[in-house]
Formats: structure tokens, C-alpha cells, sequence
């Protein structure tokens, strides 16, 4: 069986202090599409329709995330990159195994 797309294991995860994980992304605000694009630089490329204005693709990532891996939103946090494309992200209540599984489905179909 082949694999399509970029390798889940290329994300650049990070176990942190307690019950989280941390994930770098790249934010690719008002596209025409909310999705996964891929990978760069071990970082997640994430479309969403939102504007960088306002916080709004901050929340917007949130919810995207926090659906993508099957938890609630309040469960995905922004650690660093709050005016930047490039963000850093916690996510609580799952492990890097789980995570890149999950982002992985996403993946395959952002080939």
C-alpha cells in the first residue's frame, strides 16, 4: 500500500510539561478553502477562511484543530506566534502518536 501526500512523521511535535504537545503551524489566512495544504518545514500548513484580523484566524485555527483531532476547542491553545503565519500550538488530552495519526488522515487527502 503506498502512501500519498507528506509523511505524518515529519510534523515537528514536541512533548511538553504535563498533559500537552506542542505543534508548529503555518496559518494561510482568507483562503477561498478551510483546509490541510501540507507540510513545510515540519511545521502544518492550515488554510482557513477567516481574516488576520481581530484574533478571528487565531479562533478560527482553534476550532479547526480542535475538530481535526476530534477534541473540544479549548483543548488547542496558542503558545506563540499571536500577530504571525507562524504559530506554535498546545494541544492537551492526546499524545504525539495519536496526533500525527489523526493529522495524517488530513494529510493523504491534502496531496
Amino acid at each position: 500500500m503506498s502512501e500519498d501526500g507528506p509523511s505524518p512523521r515529519a510534523l515537528d511535535l514536541r512533548e511538553g510539561p504535563g498533559d500537552g504537545v506542542t505543534l508548529r503551524v503555518r496559518v494561510q489566512p482568507r483562503a477561498s478553502r478551510e483546509g490541510v495544504s501540507g507540510l513545510r518545514d515540519g511545521a502544518l500548513v492550515v488554510r482557513l477562511n477567516a481574516p488576520p484580523v481581530g484574533g478571528a484566524a487565531n479562533s478560527a485555527l482553534g476550532r479547526f484543530l480542535g475538530k481535526a483531532l476530534g477534541i473540544p476547542p479549548s483543548a488547542v491553545s496558542l503558545v506563540r506566534g499571536l500577530a504571525s503565519r507562524d504559530k506554535l500550538v498546545r494541544v492537551e488530552g492526546l499524545g504525539p502518536q495519536a496526533i500525527r495519526q489523526r493529522l495524517g488522515e488530513l494529510l493523504r487527502g491534502a496531496a
